[in-house]
């Protein structure tokens, strides 16, 4: 597809496009993009003659489409519950099952009022945060995401711009896990997806483990090298009541809800996806409890954190 004269219609690139990309829909997301319009816009230009600047870009996407790169990549942006993502080879692809462990943590931390505080740990390109910064309450609702990837928080903070107001909301900082965090902050509702395939799983596609980043997917030779850690330090970070909710594979549920109980904590429960399998588990700092060994005082040097009004 290199006509770029004016004499080919949207249209032709269309059913092009689609001989060339195997999946229909993707043939068609690839056009929308390269004309900047919606479905519905680009309904109305079908029969528009095609720019060159268009074609070019279509050309390129289609390039990369076909070494196999996933398609959300190639269209640089993937929804995530209310929220238009930007993606990139940076960070992993939001997943549908995410968005269900977006929607517990959502729902936990709307029952905490008049405010709240949650945190986002390895948050990539800011998809769990992000939407609950969008969907809780604007008013009294503090949020960080953190991630030791400069990378990935590069696309997080290009991502703030899609919760508009929400955003003044939302700090970022970068470390390992909870490092990355002042000492004397308190969580509610404390997230992660973190890195939880096992080192060398057959079960890993290959589509994934050829383009996504391996230190945002692999945990050690069970998976739980990370989990381990979250688990074992968030009390010191929960407030009295509040929630730790992870995601993690399939077949590891039994084995983190044994670190849930282990580090203390109760109302342990494992919750299932959408197809029926174990993908996530919560549980609580009991109500009574004082997090034990979390330092109250001695904020830490704000090198590592920033707000939202800085971190664009």
């Amino acid at each position: 597809m290199t006509r770029s004269d004016g004499t080919v219609t949207w249209r032709e690139l269309l059913a092009e496009t689609r001989s060339l990309v195997d999946d229909p829909q993707h043939a068609r997301w690839i056009c929308e993009i390269a004309t900047s319009s919606t479905a519905d816009e680009f309904r109305e230009i079908l029969d528009d003659a095609a720019g060159e600047r268009a074609v070019a870009h279509l050309d390129a996407m289609v390039t990369r489409a076909r070494t196999g790169e996933p398609i959300q990549y190639v269209l640089g942006s993937w929804s995530f519950r209310h929220l238009d993502l930007a993606v990139d080879a940076r960070v992993l692809i939001p997943r549908p099952e995410t968005e269900l462990v977006a929607e517990v943590a959502i729902g936990l931390a709307a029952t905490f009022g008049p405010t709240r505080a949650v945190l986002d740990l390895g948050t990539g390109s800011g998809a769990i945060g992000l939407a609950m910064a969008d969907e809780l309450p604007l008013t009294g609702t503090s949020v960080w995401i953190t991630d030791s990837s400069p990378d990935s928080l590069a696309v997080a903070r290009a991502n703030l711009a899609g919760v508009g107001r929400a955003a003044g909301n939302v700090r970022v900082a970068e470390g390992h896990w909870f490092d990355a965090l002042p000492r004397d902050e308190r969580f509610d509702v404390i997230v992660s997806n973190p890195p939880y395939v096992a080192t060398g799983s057959p079960e890993a596609e290959r589509i994934v483990t050829d383009w996504e980043p391996h230190d945002a997917l692999f945990a050690g030779a069970d998976g739980l090298d990370d989990l381990r850690r979250i688990v074992a330090d968030a009390p010191a970070w929960l407030r009295p009541g509040g929630w730790l909710v992870v995601e993690h594979g399939h077949d590891q549920g039994a084995a983190v809800a044994g670190l849930f109980e282990d580090a203390g904590l109760s109302d342990v429960e494992t919750r299932l996806d959408l197809s029926g399998l174990d993908r996530m588990t919560l549980g609580r700092l009991a109500p009574e409890s004082a997090a034990p060994g979390h330092v109250a005082s001695g904020r830490l040097a704000p090198s590592t954190a920033d707000g939202a009004a800085s971190s664009s």
